[in-house]
């Protein structure tokens, strides 16, 4: 699976923090779902009901509560939920994710210029597989990246409205990450 091409087909992600939300990712018309908050106890079984309705599975690692992001934890979580691939803001489970070979969204948040260009210097040496770029309405550092790196990007976080998904598409995010489910199938 390429997630470029991925996102290509489905530029808006629905992403899942509780069952209402789960319900209605699993009837939009995404291919795939962001897995944003779970458990140890529930993750497996809302993986299973994604991938029981064709979607591909993306769990953010670093909300399952009750897991911790050690090797043994991630790795548990990549052989026993069926998942995709995950999303992290931990180097070190980017790491693992590829040493996995199981594709690996890093997230980052962009506050001001010393961790923009920490940004740029951890997904040259990681490698994810895509980015994510938090908060996602600020489309002049998605175009700044998208014109550093040759990554694919995902702007989430604070898109709330129609204008915030075309403006960061406009900007070179190729995916658009958000809960809110009234923007799932903009």
């Amino acid at each position: 699976m390429k997630i470029r091409e991925v996102l290509e087909r489905n530029p808006v992600i629905p992403a899942v923090k509780n069952d209402i939300y789960l319900e209605e990712a699993k009837n939009s018309s995404s291919e795939i779902v962001f897995v944003i908050i779970s458990n140890l106890l529930n993750v497996a079984d809302i993986v299973a009901e994604l991938k029981k309705v064709g979607k591909i599975v993306f769990v953010h690692v670093d909300m399952i509560e009750g897991l911790s992001s050690s090797a043994y934890g991630v790795e548990y979580i990549i052989k026993n939920t069926g998942l995709d691939g995950i999303i992290t803001t931990k180097h070190n489970v980017v790491s693992l994710a590829n040493k996995n070979e199981i594709p690996v969204i890093q997230r980052f948040f962009v506050l001001d210029s010393f961790s923009f260009k920490n940004t740029i210097a951890h997904i040259r040496e990681n490698k994810p597989s895509a980015v994510e770029i938090l908060p996602g309405i600020m489309p002049k550092i998605i175009k700044k990246i998208k014109n550093i790196l040759n990554v694919p990007i995902i702007a989430g976080g604070l898109i709330d409205e129609k204008e915030d998904v075309i403006n960061a598409l406009k900007a070179g995010a190729e995916g658009i990450s958000t809960t809110d489910k009234n923007l799932w199938e903009s």
